[in-house]
């Protein structure tokens, strides 16, 4: 039996998996929308108000499930609007499949109406922004490319794909059916090389876990931490993968990345041995390359990636291991290890390290961030899911709040490695309507207005979310540098804001403002109890720039140095 390639498309998403679909309506796929309404019952067509906020959706979605997340969008404006969110999950890792509506294959080549090179754009390479492009034309190979594009977005390293589809190829009748559901395919340790790192541990003194990547399982999480409790080995989450390990365990030295402990960097650059399990190894979990050195760092490194092409690329490791993260959490587990160990000591020292950064430094105003964190941790049912932008305002959550882990069940953080601002508002509504879970989101007053309109997408499909915006009339993390760069030099980073509990109130939220301490454990009560969402907007001191100290102390230390 026959039908239009646009509803055979659908099918193949729902032989997939699909429950979601993240997305902004274009005329350029009509068909595949009619196919949302036929299969209504078994997958949902989320409206959203921008084409990045859809993208972003899609990315939590994969991060939150192991499997691609599904956005689609029109031709032209609609795709350019999501290469953010194809961007973000390019450098973060997360699977992801893009659909394109575009002009018809009659038009193509004229520069038709919104008419775009994808391939040029999307550009699949090592500093592109999609793993893959490809372009349907026989809508009969419509589940071929399916299934290519789900495989090509879980295995190796994760990250996006985005399939084009003309117009009329959508309209055309079809015979073919769906494939079956694709799976990702392991990629187990070498034994040798297994034997290899065992000896290396055996001649170490200050070794060192950095955690952290996408591919993590509840289960390969606690595999995780039973051989690092075999080992007494003690172990950093990276740059935004603060929920690998356990927070709360006591072999947990601190996350790795921007606003680092002190204590923490020193001892990454003291130990003798790092053992990277899954992240990149970028920018910010490597302190700008400084706690380790490229392309050689002074550490011996052990690298473990699920990519090929990720591992000896920025260092080259003494030790290079291929392996996704069940497989190889599950083989480390085993590794035999001596019963005495010399570096109980160093552990046991890098967690008080930790517990001593959470300790608050005294800050300006009548609002103590340090203080209202803890309430959030307080209050928030263990399984909640935290998400976040780009910008200082994250660093509160960062340092302050401890997950629990995956080790535990569940995925609880979103945060975007790529530091790609508007993210936490349509990441936390993706992370609600897909898990049904309690979602807190933290935002600042410009990463908020970058997609806050996505509060009208949570309402329009019953989503729940609790926004906290910190609004302190700034691009706050750019002022920080103008001022520690250039003094009392303010350009481009003073903001102008609307009344942001009046605008959550018109996207159908509670919209409250506080401004001071002792009003918001109260609020915050009120947010968990009631039926729709609520933003709760803090009014924060401009001074009170990042978690360790002022923008004034920032400005002085600049014009101290600049007088030496």
């Amino acid at each position: 039996m026959k039908q239009i390639a646009g509803h055979l498309l659908v099918e193949c998403l729902i032989e997939q998996g699909v429950t979601h679909a993240f997305g902004v309506p274009g005329e350029s796929y009509l068909a595949v929308l009619d196919g949302f309404h036929a299969y209504q019952e078994k997958i949902q067509f989320v409206i959203n108000r921008q084409e990045g906020g859809a993208a972003y959706m899609a990315d939590a979605q994969g991060r939150l499930t192991g499997r691609p997340g599904v956005c689609f969008v029109t031709r032209g404006p609609g795709a350019t609007n999501a290469s953010i969110g194809i961007h973000t999950a390019f450098q973060d890792s997360a699977p992801m499949v893009l659909f394109v509506g575009d002009v018809g294959s009659d038009f193509r080549d004229r520069e038709a109406f919104q008419e775009l090179d994808y391939n040029s754009f999307f550009g699949p390479s090592t500093r592109g922004m999609a793993k893959r492009v490809e372009r349907i034309d026989d809508p009969e190979r419509i589940p071929e490319y399916i299934a290519r594009a789900f495989a090509a977005a879980m295995n190796g390293r994760p990250g996006p794909v985005v399939v084009v589809l003309p117009e009329d190829m959508l309209v055309r009748q079809v015979s073919a059916r769906p494939l079956a559901r694709v799976e990702a395919v392991e990629a187990w340790c070498d034994p040798g090389s297994l034997r290899q790192l065992r000896e290396m541990l055996l001649a170490s003194q200050r070794p060192f876990v950095i955690a952290g990547g996408t591919g993590w399982t509840p289960q390969s999480a606690q595999a995780l931490q039973r051989f690092a409790e075999n080992w007494k080995l003690p172990v950093g989450n990276a740059f935004r993968f603060q929920d690998i390990f356990d927070n709360h365990h006591p072999l947990y030295a601190g996350d790795v990345g921007i606003g680092i402990n002190p204590k923490l960097a020193q001892r990454v650059r003291d130990s003798d041995l790092i053992l990277a399990i899954g992240p990149r190894l970028g920018e910010m979990t490597t302190g700008g390359y400084s706690l380790l050195e490229a392309p050689r760092p002074k550490q011996k490194l052990v690298h473990i990636h699920a990519s090929a092409e990720e591992l000896n690329r920025v260092y080259q490791a003494d030790l290079a291991m291929l392996s996704t993260m069940n497989a190889a959490a599950r083989s480390l587990e085993v590794l035999a290890a001596p019963v005495n160990l010399p570096w109980e000591a160093w552990t046991q020292a890098a967690h008080l390290d930790y517990e001593g950064s959470l300790v608050p430094q005294d800050m300006p105003g009548d609002i103590n961030m340090s203080a209202i964190v803890n309430t959030i941790s307080h209050l928030l049912p263990a399984d909640a899911v935290l998400t976040n932008g780009a910008g200082n305002f994250a660093s509160w959550l960062h340092r302050f709040h401890k997950h629990h882990g995956l080790a535990s069940g569940l995925r609880t953080q979103l945060a975007p490695t790529v530091g790609s601002m508007g993210y936490g508002v349509p990441a936390g509504i993706a992370a609600n309507l897909i898990t049904g879970r309690t979602v807190f989101t933290i935002a600042g007053d410009g990463d908020f207005l970058m997609n806050g309109q996505e509060l009208a997408t949570a309402s329009q499909h019953g989503a729940k979310t609790i926004v906290v915006l910190l609004n302190n009339g700034m691009y706050g993390t750019i002022r920080m540098h103008q001022e520690r760069e250039f003094p009392h030099h303010t350009s481009g980073s003073n903001l102008q804001n609307p009344d942001f509990a009046a605008l959550a109130r018109a996207y159908g939220y509670a919209g409250v403002r506080i401004k001071r301490t002792d009003e918001f454990e109260a609020e915050f009560k009120a947010a968990l109890a009631r039926r729709e969402g609520t933003l709760i907007e803090i009014m924060l001191d401009p001074e009170v720039i990042t978690t360790r100290g002022t923008l004034s102390a920032i400005r002085d230390a600049a014009l101290a140095r600049q007088k030496k």
